[in-house]
C-alpha cells in the first residue's frame, strides 16, 4: 500500500522536481570519449596532453558536454585540440574508473589527415606503429589499443 501512494505522489510531482530529485539522489560522475584513431599505414595516433597526470601521453578525447552525444562530444573534442576529422568510427568499449568518478566511451576510427595541435592542452602529437607506443603511454591505454588493433 505505502509503496502504490508513494508511485501516486512521485507521478503527481512535476517533471522539473522529479529531475531535481534525481539529481540529489543518484551517483554523480564525469564522462568522456576518448578514440584509438588509425592512419592509412595503420599506425595509431597518442597526443602528449600538457594538463594529464603521469607521463601526459595518452589517447585523443576529452570531456563530454551537457546534452551532448559522445560520438559529437570526441568529434569537437578532436576539431578543437588536434584539427582532425575520423570516418568508419565505431564503439570499442565503454569502461569506469571510481576515482576519478568517470565513465569512458572509447571509440576506433580512421582519418587520411595529419593532426594539427590547435590548443594549449596538447604539447605534441605522435602517429606509432603499434608495436612502438610511447613506453610512458599508461598500461590501460596500450590494452585498449591492442584490443582496437585486433577488432580491425
Amino acid at each position: 500500500m505505502l509503496k502504490h501512494t508513494l508511485a501516486s505522489i512521485w507521478h503527481k510531482l512535476p517533471s522539473i522536481v522529479r529531475r531535481a530529485a534525481l539529481r540529489v539522489t543518484n551517483a554523480k560522475f564525469t564522462v568522456t570519449a576518448a578514440a584509438v584513431i588509425f592512419n592509412p599505414q595503420g599506425k595509431v595516433l597518442v597526443l602528449k596532453h600538457r594538463f594529464r597526470p603521469g607521463s601526459g601521453w595518452g589517447l585523443p578525447g576529452g570531456f563530454i558536454k551537457s546534452d551532448e552525444q559522445p560520438l559529437d562530444a570526441l568529434h569537437r573534442e578532436l576539431r578543437e585540440e588536434i584539427d582532425l576529422e575520423i570516418t568508419d568510427v565505431e564503439i570499442l568499449w565503454a569502461r569506469s574508473f571510481k576515482r576519478p568518478r568517470q565513465v569512458e566511451i572509447l571509440f576506433r576510427g580512421n582519418t587520411s589527415s595529419e593532426p594539427q595541435p590547435q590548443s594549449i592542452e596538447i604539447e605534441r602529437a605522435l602517429w606509432c606503429d603499434v608495436n612502438d607506443l610511447p613506453e610512458s603511454l599508461p598500461e590501460n591505454q596500450r590494452l585498449l589499443v591492442e584490443r582496437a588493433v585486433e577488432k580491425r
